[in-house]
């Protein structure tokens, strides 16, 4: 299949415009691209626009805003086989139930052109299920964000033995070189692709160590962010722990500090979401709050996201 090149594209369409198609759709305008949106929830059109508004300063604060953007090139549409018709990329963003996506894909695909991609954001769904509801699997591609994909650079990418390969690379180089984000290829599917599962086995024991009362919610997250969490914003664990080595390898590292982790892992925990569970974090949530709404807390979220972005952005340069 020949697709039009990234750089071609002056229409893209949103299908779902929840939290993470809201974050797109402000993202791709950003980058110069008209916007088709749909989403059946009532009031979904003034959320987004809502949404593209508050998010517009921060972009242009990061300077991912090109010239000539407007964020304001949106067309609702009822109908999400309009909303794709002769559009050749597509991002869904709908609920994680496969029900639901392929009713979506059964009303889309009569619209969508030959050569167009459907990339989905679906953070736990796989997708050889997913392309169950589509006569052409092989246009169907993971494009996993992590929140909000406006802000957060990192994109998950995976196709199978379905996908057209070329589908693949041509999501890679859409994200990295129209949209500047950084892509990762997921090599075999397994539910919630790569990062999402290191964030789950991080939060599982942190909820151990809440339940078993060895820290607070709040000396807990205190214990992430003033913690691994700033040496992870520049480096990942692996490389992390090889300068750990003092320059001796890794090797070296597990030589070392290996029968250590064997205790710790040994002592990990397995805890369950029950609603006890639940209700002791949402406590533990409600006072790390401290009487901060929650317009509040997304906009210290934001503002420090943005000042850890333009301090990276510029080591790069």
């Amino acid at each position: 299949m020949a697709y039009p090149t990234p750089e071609s594209l002056d229409r893209v369409a949103v299908i779902g415009t929840g939290t993470i198609g809201a974050s797109w759709a402000a993202l791709f305008l950003a980058r110069g691209m008209a916007v088709n949106a749909y989403d059946p929830e009532p009031g979904a059109r003034d959320a987004l626009q809502s949404y593209i508004n508050r998010a517009w300063p921060v972009l242009r604060e990061l300077g991912v805003i090109v010239a000539g953007a407007d964020q304001t090139a949106i067309d609702f549409y009822e109908d999400p086989a309009q909303a794709v018709h002769d559009i050749a990329f597509i991002q869904e963003s709908v609920p994680e139930r496969l029900d639901v996506k392929h009713a979506l894909f059964r009303a889309m695909e009569p619209g969508m052109a030959a050569h167009a991609i459907l990339a989905t954001s679906s953070s736990g769904l796989l997708l050889k299920d997913m392309q169950k509801g589509l006569k052409q699997p092989e246009r169907l591609v993971l494009a996993h964000p992590f929140n909000p994909p406006h802000l957060i650079p990192l994109v998950e990418l995976l196709g199978n033995k379905q996908t057209d390969p070329a589908a693949v690379d041509w999501c890679q180089d859409f994200f990295e070189n129209r949209c500047g984000k950084k892509t990762i290829r997921v090599l075999k599917e397994v539910p919630a692709h790569v990062a999402n599962r290191l964030q789950a086995a991080l939060w599982r024991e942190a909820i151990h160590l809440v339940l078993e009362g060895v820290a607070s919610v709040e000396d807990i997250d205190k214990a992430v962010v003033h913690g691994p969490g700033l040496r992870w914003s520049v480096m990942g664990p692996h490389m992390l722990f090889n300068l750990a080595s003092g320059g001796k390898g890794m090797e070296v590292f597990i030589e070392r500090f290996g029968p250590s982790f064997s205790v710790w892992w040994d002592s990990l925990g397995h805890p369950d979401l029950t609603p006890e569970t639940a209700s002791i974090l949402a406590e533990g949530c409600r006072a790390e709050e401290n009487g901060r709404s929650f317009e509040a807390l997304s906009a210290e979220r934001d503002e420090k996201l943005v000042a850890v972005l333009k301090q990276f952005n510029t080591s790069e340069k």
